[in-house]
């Protein structure tokens, strides 16, 4: 266990970094930039999470949100060719809106940040962990009972996501090129490969070509 005047700083500096890189996601210019500074903000909550105890929460962000979505991400990102300056285009138009959406954001954090939920005294520190004592075993255990229907909806609902995105994708379009797996499938050799005999044949040299190469053995003799 760490003390508890390094484990407050190590918090802190956790925070300030993660603050600093979700700025940053939102301010860069460049999209590649925001999606690493993303990865930088993951990585941190991980670092917190990890120090609340919560190990299997963290690198399961480290493994699954770095790890996998991050780079799809970066990959996509970068193989598009973004017109940074059609993106800016109508920023000016949306700014009332977002800045409304933002100041209710604001405003909803603030007034549960401000009240008694998050108070040292209705959420005092928990105790210490047995020996032995996994939460990955924990959480593992809670989400099977207690929160079994929740879980199961929450399949349910990424289910028929994936189904809407492959439904999407699939669409019939007036350029589209895709190949029918059954008709793929059905083919057979003999619709694909056709042996033709046919005679040999024997190119004759031009007259052309034999009459300049007895000129150029003419003119080499002397």
């Amino acid at each position: 266990m760490l003390p508890s005047t390094f484990q407050s700083l190590l918090f802190y500096v956790f925070s300030a970094i993660l603050i600093f890189a979700a700025l940053r996601v939102i301010t860069a210019q460049n999209p590649v930039h925001a999606a690493l500074f993303l990865v930088l903000a993951f990585c941190t909550s991980a670092g917190i999470w990890i120090q609340l105890e919560a190990e299997f929460l963290g690198i399961a962000l480290v493994l699954v949100y770095v790890g996998a979505v991050m780079v799809l991400f970066l990959f996509v990102v970068m193989m598009l060719d973004i017109n940074l300056l059609k993106l800016r285009e109508g920023f000016w138009s949306h700014l009332p809106m977002g800045a409304l959406v933002a100041f209710l954001l604001v405003s909803e954090m603030a007034l549960i940040l401000s009240g008694s939920y998050f108070d040292l005294l209705a959420m005092p520190k928990p105790d210490a962990a047995p020996v032995g004592y996994s939460n990955t075993k924990e959480l593992g255990r809670l989400l099977y009972t207690d929160y079994v229907y929740p879980f199961e909806l929450a399949a349910v609902i990424l289910l028929v996501a994936i189904v809407a995105a492959i439904a999407l994708t699939l669409r019939r379009r007036k350029h589209a090129k895709s190949i029918d797996p059954a008709w793929q499938a059905g083919v057979r050799k003999e619709d694909r490969v056709r042996v033709v005999t046919m005679p040999s044949e024997v190119e004759q040299p031009s007259a052309l070509v034999t009459t300049e190469a007895e000129q150029k053995t003419a003119e080499v003799r002397p």
